[in-house]
């Protein structure tokens, strides 16, 4: 096993039998920094953002595309590029499941608590905090805030004052923060959380006082436009870095690198299949990606381990992305060859009347009630700026995963 992980970092000669232990991919989490690939136009948009940041310039950004598109390794990267080249204090929070503004803060805090331990500058943190950090697991190897909720609602007060503070004591440690929220589903519907944001952000700006901050938020574009309608304002504070797919050379070059790092080798047909199979969504890629790396023996992959890899990808990546309730309305043979009809035009939408002329009279017959169906499960949605009668897939992974 030692001598798998050694030879990813290339004190060996590659072994591909003992780095079967060791998949390069990552199903479910964000993409290591070593196999991140692509994105380059994004990533100058983000670091031109960390360096005006640096000069002073409160920046906020909003990090959007779909579900499964690499929006959190992105967020990642981009955080690891600013410690290393900006001298930035990274701040990943993810917050799922929080609603209030006293969790955000609290949970904003204890990262930033948890970022700095065993850091040079972990005392100047401390010191920030005070009697709120209590040692806790086994040997007091982890810290935590201790914050009551007296003090929460004031820290959400003094939310700008309080991390205008805290760079002035990191001064000669770290040119500025990049906080990021992640996964703000719960806030996105908060009124409270986004007149919060637009009182921060003139609170800031009126203050004429240098401050190296960066937020960059995380989420769906249906997200964004949530806080757009609780608080329209927001729309001259955003700036929107738009996720795409990734592109096919992106794709291979993510598989070529992911593979070339535990020493495997993979024909160029058996790539090209790969990246057509993926669709340019990473979530995807990754789960096919441990499903072909499992499947192979000798460490070449060719077409057959794909094919082979692919179909056991697919059970994985159904049970995970669609819902129970899905997998049992596509139990009727009818509702499957409908399904199928639509997957292969091989478009994000389509409309009824397009579909009709591909099915039999059974088919027909079924048809409108398949579409509410699959309406009412959240796999379609309609698609009013195409025609009327007009119907997309809800969300990318579901339009790759049945093609």
């Amino acid at each position: 096993g030692r001598l798998g992980r050694d030879s990813r970092r290339g004190n060996l000669p590659p072994m591909a039998g003992l780095a079967k232990d060791y998949s390069p991919f990552t199903p479910g989490q964000p993409v290591p920094i070593e196999y991140f690939v692509g994105r380059m136009g994004e990533i100058e948009r983000l670091q031109a953002k960390v360096r005006a940041a640096a000069n002073g310039r409160l920046q906020i950004g909003f990090l959007a595309g779909e579900r499964g598109i690499g929006k959190s390794s992105l967020a990642s990267f981009v955080g690891y590029l600013a410690e290393r080249d900006g001298g930035f204090l990274t701040v990943h929070t993810f917050l799922g499941g929080v609603g209030t503004l006293e969790e955000m803060v609290r949970r904003t805090f204890d990262r930033i608590l948890k970022a700095s331990l065993g850091q040079a500058w972990y005392q100047k943190v401390s010191r920030f905090f005070g009697n709120h950090v209590r040692e806790v697991g086994l040997f007091g190897v982890s810290v935590e805030l201790g914050i009551s909720t007296q003090d929460l609602t004031r820290a959400v007060h003094d939310f700008g004052p309080a991390v205008k503070k805290l760079l002035q004591d990191l001064r000669g440690d770290k040119a500025g923060i990049l906080l990021v929220l992640d996964d703000i589903n719960g806030l996105a519907a908060s009124v409270d959380f986004a007149n919060w944001l637009k009182s921060l952000v003139d609170e800031i700006a009126t203050s004429r006082e240098p401050l190296p901050l960066f937020i960059l938020m995380v989420g769906l574009e249906e997200r964004r436009q949530s806080l757009l309608n609780l608080q329209p304002s927001l729309n001259r504070v955003f700036d929107v870095i738009d996720l795409p797919p990734w592109s096919t050379a992106e794709t291979t070059d993510f598989y070529r690198k992911a593979f070339e790092n535990v020493g495997v080798t993979i024909d160029g047909d058996a790539l090209g299949l790969l990246a057509l199979f993926a669709g340019g969504l990473p979530v995807i890629a990754h789960e096919i990606g441990d499903a072909v790396f499992k499947v192979d023996s000798d460490g070449h992959i060719t077409k057959d381990d794909v094919i082979e890899g692919v179909i056991a990808a697919a059970d994985v990546i159904g049970r995970k992305q669609l819902q129970p309730q899905v997998y049992s309305a596509l139990r009727s043979p009818r509702y499957r060859t409908i399904l199928r009809r639509i997957a292969m035009l091989g478009t994000w939408s389509f409309k009824r009347s397009e579909i009709l002329p591909m099915l039999s009279a059974e088919e027909v017959q079924v048809f409108d009630n398949f579409l509410r169906r699959m309406t009412k499960l959240g796999v379609f949605v309609p698609d009013t700026e195409l025609a009327k009668g007009a119907y997309r897939f809800a969300n990318l992974i579901h339009a790759v995963y049945f093609r």
